[in-house]
């Protein structure tokens, strides 16, 4: 990603929970004691950026030990990847975050769950092919079938359709402006060759 691009700096702002491995002084705020160094073992969350930056920094012991280790933030949870496991389809990603899979693709790079991967991989294909079913059904861009009344629904102008976007995040969105483009050029397109 660019180095101006929102979304990469939106997503590196994310908060994801660290631990502190050693007793540092003057750093108390962060754990709202000012007067007071921020002490081994204290649990803060941090954004995501000073959180990799803290945790490749060698601290210059013997032991190689790094200033803080983390945890994966509860968007990538054990709930959520179980849930995930379950059915993608039914998890609202964007409540787990607006940059779900930048933010789960910058965790694998920093963590060893592999079960991660394969999860994230599955969820993103199943919900890619339900993306583009409601993408090309979205203001009368389906096809007609025999006896029908209407081209396509109006998905996203309310009710479940309206669920369904609400619950896409940042990249998915993305995939949805585009499939639904790509759908509405291409009936346009088709009915521009009829003509002829």
């Amino acid at each position: 990603m660019s180095y101006y691009d929102i979304d990469s700096i939106l997503t590196d702002a994310e908060k994801i929970p660290c631990t502190f491995q050693l007793e540092l002084p003057d750093l108390g705020y962060l754990d709202n004691t000012p007067t007071q160094p921020l002490k081994s073992g204290t649990k803060v969350s941090l954004p995501l950026w000073l959180a990799e930056m803290l945790a490749i920094a060698n601290t210059g012991d013997i032991e190689g030990k790094s200033f803080v280790t983390f945890d994966l933030p509860s968007a990538l949870g054990n709930d959520v990847i179980q849930a995930l496991k379950a059915d993608p389809r039914a998890v609202p990603l964007r409540d787990q975050s607006a940059h779900f899979y930048g933010l789960a693709t910058h965790m694998m790079e920093l963590s060893e769950e592999q079960e991660l991967a394969a999860v994230l991989r599955k969820t993103f294909v199943t919900r890619a092919s339900e993306i583009a079913l409601h993408a090309r059904k979205v203001g009368g861009v389906g096809h007609k079938g025999k006896g029908a009344a209407e081209e396509g629904s109006n998905l996203g102008i309310g009710g479940a359709g309206e669920d369904f976007l609400r619950g896409l995040e940042d990249w998915e969105r993305k995939l949805f402006r585009k499939a639904h483009d790509g759908a509405k050029s291409g009936k346009e397109w088709m009915e521009g060759v009829k003509r002829f």
